[in-house]
């Protein structure tokens, strides 16, 4: 099952949304954890040590920081996802999902 993080930019009302449709949607906001305020450094590097993929709204920094760490690691499965993420910020405004 895939696992979820809502980071603290991320709209409640889809989060709340999400759950109401998907009530065992494993997604938890940072807001309830001790991330809390931290930077997204420091968000992304949990994300991927907890094995979830980041929902953000953020299109300045997330998506940068989100491909820094990816290119410092050997996460070549996820590479694919990654480009493809990559193309359609490019391409548009839309919402960001980063693979931690």
């Amino acid at each position: 099952m895939l696992r979820f993080a809502a980071d603290e930019n991320f709209n409640g009302n889809i989060v709340r949304g999400l759950l109401r449709r998907l009530p065992d949607l494993d997604i938890i906001r940072v807001q309830d954890t001790p991330l809390y305020r931290a930077p997204d450094t420091k968000v992304l590097a949990w994300a991927a040590d907890e094995r979830r993929i980041l929902l953000t709204h953020d299109l300045t920094t997330v998506p940068a920081l989100a491909f820094e760490r990816i290119s410092a690691t050997s996460l070549d499965p996820f590479w694919n996802v990654c480009s493809r993420l990559k193309q359609c910020l490019h391409k548009s405004s839309c919402s960001v999902i980063s693979i931690s």
